[in-house]
Order: structure tokens, then C-alpha cells, then sequence
């Protein structure tokens, strides 16, 4: 089976989404796209031959010639295209977040439920990472035993001038929730954010940003966000264990020896750095589509818990203390039976409820 997929929202991110799985992946073919810019669209699409610029996101994701949907648009549109899709009984790819609160990410659990079976994967694109997969290997293979501490950087060589500071949170250290999440097998149960001395690049944006995070287990998890570093982007982590430690730097590079010293480069933004990352998570996507499977990207409910612990970590930001991550204390009510019944033991109802 060749997939018909279409790209809604064909800025920087689904432009690439839409050029990978037109270039990169295998078993699709572009069908449709749709972007509240025309032209931009059309650019997005161009030398795709069965790629149709739609008018209407909505009649893109009904058309009967498309089997599946990317939403890679403004995040407050993420909750209303999603649950089109589960409505029209279609397959979707979700940028993150899956809703930008809480309320819209139940509601769109909720269809999914109804619906009876998963339609939804959030683009967590880090689960597809060489390097993170070998953390996970790492780690549920035992050889640093059990996880005590973790250690996360998330640098921006620089980001639009005036972005709110809540943004560091919604929009970055949210991969890192996610990530914990899924290397720790764990829910997380509280957000600190501290406000270190901001950068000269950053006025008026409060960056960096240093966040402490608690597992439901006791884990402490410390992320890094920095915006505006000035030399390149940069993603490391470190989980400390009680016999041993793994660690992520970047990828491996050229090292340039010269003048008395060492250098390597670092990529400029997330494209070079999660290429490999984002083709392996569209065909893991498209392949799962073509077999009628459930996919094993993250889900509808990890799209959740990411917004309710980065809705947490904005609500940190505001408090100066500790917040809980809420999740919803009756589990029954959001069929555990489509997202796997260990999330829904000793660590939910260990984590803070609402």
C-alpha cells in the first residue's frame, strides 16, 4: 500500500515534514497540503506532482483521496485538526504540543476513546534519535543500574527577539519532559524553575531558564534551556545511576586539529541535528499507517502528561515554588486499554492529582 499523506501547515516544520516524506520515506506519496499562506504552500510543494494545494484544512482531512495527516500548524490549531481526523477516522502526526492546555488534550483523548482505537502520535522526535535510543537501551538493559539523576541541556545558538519567557517551557524544555518520561518509564510529579542572570542577547526574555523536575519515583531530572547561547545548538544528556552513568553529547563530527587545539562543529538549528531523528519517526509513522497497526510514537496520552508537566513548569515560573504535574486521578476514564494499562498504576497514582 502507498500511503496518500497531507501536510497541514507548510512553515519551516511541515515544509520538511512534507519534503522528507516526498524525498526520504518510503510507501508514501504527497497528496495534499494546506497553510493559511497560499503561496507559501504551493513553494512548500512545488515538484511534487500529486500534492493538491487545498483551501480548506478541513476538506483536506475528509477528502477521501488522503489516508493521512500531518498537522504541523499553529499550535492553537493542533486540538481542532486532530480531532477532525479522529472524527473522519484518519491516521494523524501531531506536532507537538498535541493541545497547548490540558483541557484540549482531554478533549481530544476523550474522542479518541470514543473512537475505540488510536489515531493520534505526537512528534516527539527525540524517541527516533540514534543517540537517545541508546540511552533507552542503556537503561532497560540495566548497565548503570537503577536511574538516580538526570542532566539535560537544550541550547538555541539564538531564538526571534521578545519571545515570552513562558516559551522556553511550552516550546522547549518540553522535548525534555517527554524524553524523561519515556528513558525513566516514569510520570513526572513536580516542576521547579529558577531564573538565573538572562543573557545580554535575550532582553526582554528571562533566558536561560533552569528547571528541576521529581519523578513520581524520585528521580531528579535538571534541564538547562538557553535560547540564546550564541555558538550553535546543542542537546546533551546525562542519567547518573547507582553503578554507573550514560551520557548524550552531540553527534559525532569532523574534529579539526590545529593551532595548538581541537574544534569540531555544531549544527546550527534542529533540522541537521534530528534529521536522521524525523526520517526514521515519519516512516516508523507511514509504515504503521500502511499496516493498519498502532504506531509507536508517543501517544495521545504522552502528548498529555508533556503539556501537563510543561503547564506545570509555566505555573513554576509565575510561583518561584514547586508545582505538581496534574494528571487525572481516574484513569478508567481514558481507556487504559488503548495506551497501555502500566501507565496507569503505582506511578499515576503516585504523581501529584489534581
Amino acid at each position: 500500500m502507498t500511503v496518500r499523506a497531507a501536510v497541514i501547515g507548510t512553515g519551516i516544520m511541515g515544509a520538511e515534514h512534507a519534503r522528507l516524506l516526498e524525498r526520504q520515506v518510503s510507501g508514501v506519496v504527497v497528496t495534499g497540503a494546506f497553510d493559511v499562506d497560499t503561496e507559501r504552500c504551493r513553494q512548500a510543494v512545488a515538484g511534487m506532482p500529486s500534492a493538491r494545494v487545498f483551501s480548506d484544512p478541513i476538506e483536506l482531512i475528509f477528502d477521501p483521496g488522503i489516508d493521512a495527516v500531518v498537522i504541523a500548524s499553529a499550535d492553537l490549531t493542533h486540538e481542532r485538526f486532530a480531532l477532525a481526523a479522529i472524527a473522519a477516522g484518519k491516521p494523524v502526526l501531531c506536532e507537538k504540543p498535541l493541545a497547548p492546555d490540558i483541557a484540549g488534550c482531554e478533549r481530544i483523548l476523550a474522542a479518541e476513546v470514543a473512537a475505540g482505537r488510536r489515531l493520534v502520535s505526537v512528534g516527539f522526535m527525540r524517541r527516533f534519535d540514534p543517540g537517545h535510543r541508546q540511552l533507552k537501551q542503556a537503561l532497560a538493559g540495566g548497565d548503570i543500574g537503577t536511574a538516580l539523576l538526570m542532566h539535560c541541556v537544550h541550547r538555541n545558538r539564538s531564538a526571534p527577539a521578545g519571545q515570552p519567557t513562558a516559551s522556553l517551557i511550552t516550546g522547549s524544555a518540553v522535548h525534555e519532559f517527554d524524553a524523561a518520561r519515556w528513558l525513566l518509564d516514569d510520570e513526572l510529579a513536580t516542576v521547579t524553575v529558577h531564573r538565573p542572570r538572562s543573557s545580554r542577547r535575550s532582553s526582554p526574555t528571562a533566558d536561560p531558564l533552569f528547571l528541576v523536575v521529581e519523578s513520581s519515583a524520585g528521580v531528579l531530572v535538571d534541564i538547562e534551556v538557553f535560547l540564546n547561547c550564541g555558538y550553535g545548538y546543542e542537546v546533551r544528556c546525562e542519567v547518573v545511576g547507582e553503578d554507573g552513568t550514560v551520557f548524550l553529547d552531540a553527534p559525532a563530527a569532523t574534529a579539526v586539529r590545529g593551532a595548538a587545539g581541537i574544534s569540531r562543529s555544531l549544527a546550527e538549528d534542529w533540522r541537521p541535528r534530528f534529521a536522521e531523528a524525523y526520517r526514521c519517526e515519519l516512516q516508523e509513522w507511514i509504515d504503521s499507517v500502511a499496516a493498519g497497526a498502532v504506531s509507536c510514537l508517543a501517544s495521545t496520552w504522552d502528548g498529555y502528561a508533556a503539556t501537563a508537566a510543561a503547564q506545570a513548569g509555566v505555573a513554576a515560573l509565575d510561583s518561584g515554588r514547586a508545582e505538581p504535574v496534574r494528571l487525572p486521578p481516574r484513569p478508567e476514564l481514558y481507556g487504559a486499554e488503548l495506551y497501555g494499562a502500566e501507565l496507569y498504576g503505582a506511578k499515576v497514582h503516585g504523581a501529584v492529582q489534581a
